[in-house]
């Protein structure tokens, strides 16, 4: 069992949040404290020695991308934490938010503190409500105590952190759909350049952070940036979240060292396949990543590892497929998905999204044509044409399904009806 990190506050039997009490009892501020003795741009180096990655899905250097803030800017500076987590198959966040909220908190404190910004958001789903809610209470708790408002124990330095409720679309995930809803506006993701470093929220620079990127950055205060390379393999820096769900005896969430195996977190942590079936394939990062096979289950759960092999580590959330499964089925629900949350700005995606959709429904049903497979071949060419990531993510698992699950496809369309769901 690796060294709990993120989750070592967190009791699955008792589901109550860790209290502001308890927090600091087990050495929480403890980073916040150093970082205050130190200067902004230590507290920078030190994040970006300790080799942490974005683990919101993208794994870009936290450090590096803190960088590009100027720190001779005399305006107004934004720190936001996404905590939308619309993502299927995903609930890494939401456990850190309901478990342990000034790890949370520490995290966009020392953060805010390294780029000297003042003003603070945790733009957190709208069906989070809870979480909101047990946010406000130790955003209170920790202004009481001086962790939070102004001249945070003693220091000089200002922070005022808020929550904000998402609207309630999954395109609210890409940080600049995210920084035009916090605004009122329509979710629609901005170009970039300029980036929201420059030039983010009310046009003013902004850092967008996810949940678990921020819990991790106490922890490498108080203990210091080589302790936190150690705890992965392979080279790799720290621990990642991991959850699996879908055909698994043990659905659940782990903490785990970064470049963990596949095949170990499916069969030691999820214990294995949930029926007699055998596993068929997995989806590695949440729904928005190519599918994995069998030979691929050994690839190391790293950004990297994962890339090399074909796919995107994205959330390492897996969702699990077993032979008794339909990929046809399957792939239609996956696009159920994606055709409801197109924001509909580009034509591509707008148009695409539904009508693979409806092919791949029409196959599945026993209605699919010959033709329908060049009707897909030609759309997935094509849906990925558009202004934000949104369909490229869609793209990625329906690809994979229609290149490796093909035969699947042809003997809907061929037989008019499915041999494999069980």
């Amino acid at each position: 069992m690796s060294e709990k990190v993120l989750l070592k506050n967190i009791d699955p039997k008792n589901p109550q949040p860790v209290t502001f009490e308890q927090y600091v009892k087990n050495g929480g501020y403890e980073g916040a404290r150093i970082a205050l003795s130190k200067t902004p741009l230590e507290v920078q180096q030190i994040v970006k020695d300790s080799g942490l990655r974005g683990r919101g899905g993208a794994g870009f250097p936290t450090g590096l991308k803190w960088s590009f803030v100027p720190m001779d800017y005399q305006g107004q500076k934004y720190l936001i934490c996404n905590c939308d987590e619309m993502e299927p198959g995903t609930f890494k966040d939401r456990a850190l938010v309901y478990g342990d909220p000034h790890q949370l908190i520490e995290g966009m404190l020392i953060a805010a503190y390294a780029m000297q910004m003042t003003k603070g958001f945790i733009f957190i789903r709208y069906e989070y409500k809870k979480g909101a809610e047990i946010l406000d209470r130790a955003i209170a708790e920790a202004e009481q105590h001086g962790w939070l408002g102004k001249n945070i124990q003693g220091s000089g330095f200002d922070f005022h952190l808020e929550t904000h409720l998402s609207a309630g679309r999954y395109i609210c995930g890409e940080e600049t759909a995210l920084l035009n809803s916090l605004e009122g506006k329509r979710a629609n993701p901005r170009s970039k350049p300029p980036f929201p470093q420059i030039r983010g929220f009310l046009g003013q620079p902004t850092i967008v952070n996810n949940v678990e990127t921020l819990c991790n950055i106490p922890h490498i205060l108080a203990k210091g940036p080589e302790w936190y390379k150690k705890l992965g393999l392979n080279g790799n820096a720290g621990t990642k979240l991991m959850g699996a769900s879908g055909r698994v005896k043990t659905p659940g969430l782990w903490e785990l060292p970064m470049g963990t195996p596949l095949s170990v977190l499916l069969n030691e942590y999820a214990g294995g396949p949930s029926r007699e079936f055998p596993f068929k394939a997995v989806i590695p990062g949440a729904l928005s990543t190519p599918i994995f096979t069998p030979e691929q289950f050994d690839t190391p759960m790293d950004f990297d590892s994962v890339a090399k092999a074909g796919s995107r580590l994205g959330t390492a959330c897996v969702i699990v497929f077993d032979e008794g499964d339909c990929m046809v089925a399957a792939t239609a629900n996956i696009m159920k998905f994606y055709a409801r949350e197109s924001c509909g700005f580009c034509t591509p995606c707008r148009e695409g999204m539904q009508w693979i959709y409806d092919t791949v429904c029409a196959i599945r049903d026993g209605q699919g044509q010959p033709s329908d497979m060049q009707v897909l071949d030609d759309l997935s060419r094509h849906i990925a044409h558009t202004f934000c990531a949104f369909a490229p993510g869609a793209q990625d698992p329906f690809l994979s399904a229609i290149t490796k699950f093909r035969h699947e496809f042809e003997e809907h369309i061929a037989k008019r009806t499915c041999s494999i769901a069980k």
